[in-house]
């Protein structure tokens, strides 16, 4: 598979947080049936979505699993110049405590007006377990991808969360600070919700934004170091290329 293909593929999924789930139509057989959805993406970079019991793709989901996810580049002023994903996936209701537990704490860091929702209107997660991505960067840019590499080594051994909460409650001058290098909209204080080895996610609002390290960080201190050194920077360093 193309590495540059996987790097861009991997870093839209990334850079998004909404995109059209299809599903196969109970309601009317033969027929795809497309819907807006958010997502986060979980330990493991699967999509991690939050739908309602009563929604048309839940039911259509409860009879066959089989679905997609495709998520475009927002903003973008020639829809068919930008990039688009498309995951073909197996969607998988989370049933273990232990699975709803881990996906709540997740998906409610990106989405917190969302929070109670699976308890008090029938909502539940699942998890779109990916077949295979269609990856489009532009104009003749076509790629078919077994995998993009987007396990979080952060996420499984809760890292990710103390260095979250260390950030969000000591530095939130530095937070400050990125939002300015990345010239993001600074309407609300930003808060750090994620952190991958390529980069972070900030929630200013209800939007949300990720943040490419100047080079991928492989452990905890590197972490640290890349966030101190962007704190203290005068412009946001280049990235550096990463493997797919």
């Amino acid at each position: 598979m193309s590495v540059k293909a996987g790097k861009h593929a991997r870093e839209l999924l990334l850079k998004e947080y909404h995109g059209v789930l299809s599903t196969h139509s109970r309601a009317m057989p033969g027929y795809p049936f497309g819907s807006v959805a958010p997502y986060c993406l979980d330990a493991a970079g699967r999509p991690l979505i939050l739908i309602s019991r009563l929604a048309q793709h839940t039911h259509n989901l409860l009879q066959d699993p089989k679905c997609s996810l495709l998520v475009g580049e927002r903003g973008a002023e020639d829809i068919q110049a930008a990039g688009r994903l498309t995951l073909l996936a197996q969607a998988r209701q989370l049933h273990e405590s232990t699975e709803i537990e881990a996906a709540a704490r997740r998906y409610y860091r990106f989405f917190p007006q969302s929070h109670d929702y699976h308890q008090t209107h029938d909502f539940d997660f699942w998890c779109l377990e990916p077949v295979r991505w269609r990856f489009i960067g532009g104009f003749g840019a076509i790629h078919w991808l077994d995998s993009i590499g987007l396990d979080n080594p952060f996420a499984a051994d809760d890292s990710e969360t103390g260095m979250i909460e260390h950030m969000n409650a000591d530095h939130a001058t530095a937070i400050a600070h990125y939002v300015e290098l990345a010239d993001l909209p600074r309407h609300k204080p930003a808060q750090l919700v994620s952190i991958d080895s390529e980069g972070f996610h900030l929630r200013i609002g209800h939007s949300l934004h990720w943040l490419a390290f100047p080079e991928p960080c492989r452990n905890p201190g590197q972490v640290r170091a890349a966030l101190v050194a962007l704190a203290r920077a005068d412009r946001w360093p280049q990235a550096t290329a990463a493997s797919a």
